[in-house]
């Protein structure tokens, strides 16, 4: 518990520290915002040097670095390697998470309103607009669900949140691929916008009745319920650090070039569908500061773990992390 609350503590003291002297700025998703603030307190104390990080979006964590205007950029969504090569950059994970679908319904607590993807991609889609519409009827006969229109909250900025659940409603839905598609930014059918993680958490614990997608860590700061899914195998499973962890446990990082992959609807009876890693990008060309923020992230794969699972994300496995750690020396750094 003490610990926790040191964790809990560094996400309100991050933001408002003054960044005057050595300080390694990044920006970027807003995924990972928590457990980085965790670790960028803790480093500053080990270390003295301070890390600005900006909870700005995936979007704008590729556009910065891309501009150079920050050490690191961050995003959820993999850059692909001709991307990376075409703006002189480097990409590595640096830790796994799930984003989940969460709710405000009267009476409904996490992990007991059950949905299917194909349910789920007609909510968004504005096919289905009422909670006690016949198909989740069907699967929820012991709730007591309310006729009420359905609030869908989605992301209003470029988002590698929306990129891995957009991602995995493409994957499974027919009707959603063609209509939408996946991206950062898509057109969405339907709904109200809130930016970063953080905005649509807020926008559903305020809205009755409404549905959103955010970071799991962000549904339990929040106390907000979250949905259970039936995952590619058909089971229901709740979100947890075990139903991520066993999502991640088949990636096959090794094959994937400049660490490309995406780990949304993994095989395996207790894997929870949308599980996503949050990536780090470097500019190949400036060294020092590449280096500033490479030392960050090495201290957290020694030193993070802990905080990270304690914020119900999984840290990398040991192997990846010397791989990792390859990478940087072989492009120099």
């Amino acid at each position: 518990m003490k610990r926790l609350l040191i964790i809990l503590t560094a996400l309100l003291v991050l933001p408002n520290l003054c960044f005057a002297g050595s300080t390694v700025n990044g920006a970027g998703a807003s995924f990972p915002y928590p457990v980085y603030s965790a670790w960028a307190f803790q480093y500053q104390k080990a270390t003295g040097m301070k890390i600005n990080y900006q909870s700005i979006g995936s979007g704008g964590g590729v556009r910065q670095i891309s501009n150079r205007t920050v050490d690191f950029g961050a995003s959820d969504a993999p850059v692909k390697p001709a991307d990376l090569q075409e703006k002189g950059l480097l990409q590595f994970p640096a830790i796994i998470g799930g984003v989940v679908p969460i709710v405000n319904i009267k009476g409904v607590a996490s992990g007991q309103l059950k949905l299917t993807a194909d349910i789920l991609a007609n909510i968004f889609l504005g096919k289905i607009n009422k909670w006690n519409d016949p198909e989740i009827v069907e699967l929820n006969p012991e709730l007591k669900l309310p006729d009420g229109n359905i609030t869908v909250v989605q992301r209003s900025d470029g988002s590698g949140t929306t990129a891995i659940f957009t991602s995995y409603l493409a994957e499974i839905s027919k009707g959603w691929k063609e209509a939408v598609g996946a991206g950062k930014s898509v057109k969405w059918p339907v709904g109200i916008g809130g930016k970063g993680n953080e905005g649509v958490s807020n926008y559903v614990k305020r809205v009755k009745n409404s549905i959103g997608y955010v970071e799991f860590a962000y549904a339990k700061q929040n106390k907000l319920a979250d949905v259970a899914l039936k995952n590619r195998d058909g089971d229901y499973i709740s979100a947890s650090f075990d139903s991520f962890k066993a999502a991640a446990a088949g990636a096959k990082w090794e094959q994937a070039k400049d660490y490309y992959l995406w780990l949304v609807n993994a095989p395996g009876k207790a894997s929870w569908p949308i599980a996503g890693a949050s990536f780090i990008l470097l500019a190949t060309e400036k060294a020092d500061s590449s280096r500033q923020a490479i030392k960050f992230y090495d201290w957290a794969f020694t030193n993070g773990d802990e905080m990270a699972t304690q914020l119900t994300y999984v840290p990398l496995p040991q192997n990846l992390k010397d791989d990792i750690r390859q990478y940087w020396k072989a492009n120099g750094l």
